[in-house]
Order: C-alpha cells, then sequence, then structure tokens
C-alpha cells in the first residue's frame, strides 16, 4: 500500500507550487475522521485555481482520499475554525513532503498560537459566542425550548474555545478534553446542560443566566481585536467602515450584534451625526474613553 499511496502524491511534490503534503490514516473506532476513508492525503498549494478540491482513488481495497487546498484558504480555516476537521489533520497528520518546512512551521503555529492570531480567534469566538447566546435566549423566551437549546450548547462550544485561546492554547476538536483542566467551570456547565436532573427549561434557564455573567467577564479581552482596529485612527466608525476593513472579514457576518453588545456593555460609545433629514443622525462608533 506504501507504494501505491508514494505513486499517488509523488508527482504532486515534484510541482513547484506543492508547499506540503500530509497523511492521514484511518484510526478504528474513529472512521469519521478522515470521512470514512482508509487513508487521507492533504495536499497544500501556493495557489489553486480552484481553493479546494478533492479526488478520490481506490486500490488494494482501500479508499483514499486527496485533497488539494488553497494556502489562503487553509490559513483562513486555521483562523476562524470554519473547518475544524482539518485542523485536526494538521495537528495529527504525518508529514511526508515539506517544502522549506513550511508544514513544520504550521505545525508549530498552532502550537505555539501567537498573540496576534490568538486575539483575532477570540474576537472570532465571542462575535460567534454572542450570536447564538442572543438567538437561543430569544427563542427560550418563546418557549421553543429544544431551539433554544441548541443555541446555548453552541455557544457553550464556543465560550470553551474562548477560554482556551485565553489560556494560550489553539482550541482542539476535542475540545472538553481540554477545558476539564483549563476552566473546570465551564465543564460543569456544560455537563449540567447535558446530564442534570432537572427539567430542560429550568436548566436553560440556570444556563442562561451564568452564560450572560460569563460573557461579561470576557467581552474585554474578546473584544480585543477589534478594539485595537477601531483605536488605529482618533474618528469615529461607521458600519460599514467597520465592515470594509480587511482584518475583521472572518467575524464580519456578525459585527452588527458585536458593536451593539459591546455598546450595551459601555465599552464602545455612539456617535451622533446629524443628516440632512431634521431629527435623523447617522450612527458612528468609538472606543469609549
Amino acid at each position: 500500500m506504501e507504494v501505491k499511496l508514494r505513486e499517488l502524491y509523488q508527482d504532486r511534490a515534484s510541482e513547484q507550487d506543492t508547499l506540503g503534503i500530509l497523511i492521514i490514516e484511518k484510526d478504528k473506532g474513529h472512521e469519521a475522521i478522515t470521512d470514512r476513508n482508509d487513508v487521507i492525503l492533504l495536499v497544500i498549494k501556493e495557489e489553486n485555481s480552484e481553493p479546494w478540491f478533492v479526488k478520490h482513488y481506490e486500490f488494494m481495497d482501500k479508499k483514499v482520499a486527496m485533497h488539494h487546498v488553497d494556502e489562503q484558504l487553509l490559513h483562513n480555516w486555521i483562523i476562524t475554525g470554519n473547518n475544524r476537521r482539518f485542523i485536526d489533520w494538521l495537528f495529527n497528520g504525518k508529514i511526508i513532503f515539506d517544502r522549506n518546512e513550511y508544514l513544520a512551521g504550521i505545525k508549530h503555529r498552532l502550537h505555539d498560537f501567537p498573540l496576534e492570531e490568538r486575539r483575532k480567534k477570540m474576537t472570532i469566538e465571542l462575535s460567534k459566542l454572542v450570536r447564538r447566546f442572543e438567538d437561543g435566549k430569544a427563542l427560550y423566551q418563546t418557549n421553543n425550548y429544544l431551539d433554544a437549546f441548541n443555541h446555548i450548547l453552541h455557544a457553550l462550544h464556543h465560550k470553551a474555545r474562548l477560554a482556551v485561546i485565553e489560556s494560550g492554547f489553539y482550541p482542539e476538536v476535542t475540545v472538553w478534553n481540554q477545558i476539564k483542566n483549563i476552566d473546570p467551570e465551564i465543564y460543569k456547565l456544560y455537563t449540567e446542560l447535558i446530564t442534570g436532573e432537572e427539567s430542560l427549561e429550568k436548566r436553560m434557564e440556570l444556563l442562561m443566566l451564568a452564560s450572560e455573567f460569563a460573557i461579561s467577564q470576557k467581552l474585554e479581552v474578546g473584544s480585543g481585536h477589534l478594539i485595537e482596529v477601531m483605536n488605529r485612527r482618533h474618528e469615529p466608525w461607521t458600519i460599514a467602515d467597520l465592515m470594509a476593513v480587511t482584518e475583521i472579514e472572518d467575524y464580519k457576518i456578525d459585527i452588527e450584534l458585536l458593536i451593539d453588545y459591546l455598546v450595551q456593555k459601555e465599552i464602545i460609545t455612539v456617535v451622533a451625526v446629524e443628516t440632512k433629514g431634521a431629527g435623523i443622525y447617522h450612527r458612528y462608533y468609538t472606543v469609549k474613553n
């Protein structure tokens, strides 16, 4: 099998735009990690006409999937966590080709997790946490408890990842194993939501109170990346100005809700600017001094 696999990836390794290749083999009992394939070959390209495409092969009763991924898209997944399967592959895959130690550098970055990337990822997780929490609260208030449960459960995941990042670690797929020692209180909230003996309504009520308090505690550190961006100029920002900032692209989808939440918590201040219409004002935003 090893010889056949080498035949598959050797041509890719010889291409100048190939930065590295990882191999991930199916682990018994954890077949979903490789999408039920026996082997994954992850080929990182400097630039692809298609940012991500997949080819399937079979030989000797084995199924192999070869993923070609653009470097820029991979970096986006690392920062946003939007494709956690690939993060798991990067953590646990074996390097079989590495041009100029590119993949070794990626693995080191994931383990070392530089402060600049950490700050941005914390704001991404905070924005997702606020979104899930607010949606869950709205559903709870209309007695849609099962739908509310789903959102609050996701909010807990974002809260757990935020705590892991704040401690200097990259949140892995098995984030609850990480959080046990990093923040036992969040782990306790999670287990109470899942296994508590009280009614779902009561568990949700207690959890939302705890969640709101926890979000307030994490707002300052979690919003650090956004605050840093806003502090780069003295003039107030319109929401359109903020949404046009490239660095905010990864959490732009939730930026309006996050801004409003930070206004409520008096971290950001609204500046009202007159329009031509009588009594109508533009809303501008600035960081509270």
